[in-house]
């Protein structure tokens, strides 16, 4: 296992990562993060102040990622935990944990002091792994990230 930063040969191949598994998932393609523009170029999307992008592979072959950023419409401290995607092939295997660690830890150097996540009522799984990181439930929204089909927010102190 290596997490390493985006670089934009990895552009391609993360879209297509997050966009399975949206779909394997049984989300819908509208108002979550299949739509958004920003998927088709995460190395740009990342590469810019107090943001970043990290893949994992497994073998030298990209299984997933996530990213760290700015939440639009929230105060300079508050992050969201972005575009964290895996393939069914290395779910249940710590990577997710790690892979929160890293961006968590890259939070913490942006100066960030709480890290926001929205997520499906179903992904049970990725809310245990939240709620084991730290993260709890809050009442609303934070922020715009326009996905109005993601109704279960979470928070977390850094």
């Amino acid at each position: 296992m290596n997490i390493r930063k985006i670089q934009p040969t990895d552009n391609l191949r993360m879209a297509a990562i997050v966009r399975k598994v949206i779909v394997e998932m049984g989300a819908p393609k509208i108002g979550t993060a299949y739509e958004d523009k920003a998927l088709d170029d995460l190395f740009a999307t990342y590469n810019k102040e107090r943001a970043a992008y990290f893949v994992i592979e497994d073998q030298s072959e990209i299984v997933g990622g996530a990213g760290i950023a700015h939440l639009p419409n929230e105060g300079v401290t508050v992050c969201e935990l972005q575009k964290m995607y895996f393939l069914s092939t290395v779910r249940g295997k710590g990577y997710g944990m790690k892979m929160m660690e890293t961006c968590l830890s890259a939070a913490r150097e942006f100066g960030f002091s709480k890290c926001y996540i929205e997520t499906m009522p179903y992904m049970t799984d990725a809310q245990k792994l939240y709620k084991k990181a730290g993260f709890y439930y809050i009442d609303a929204p934070m922020g715009n990230t326009g996905h109005y089909s993601c109704p279960v927010w979470m928070l977390k102190d850094l």
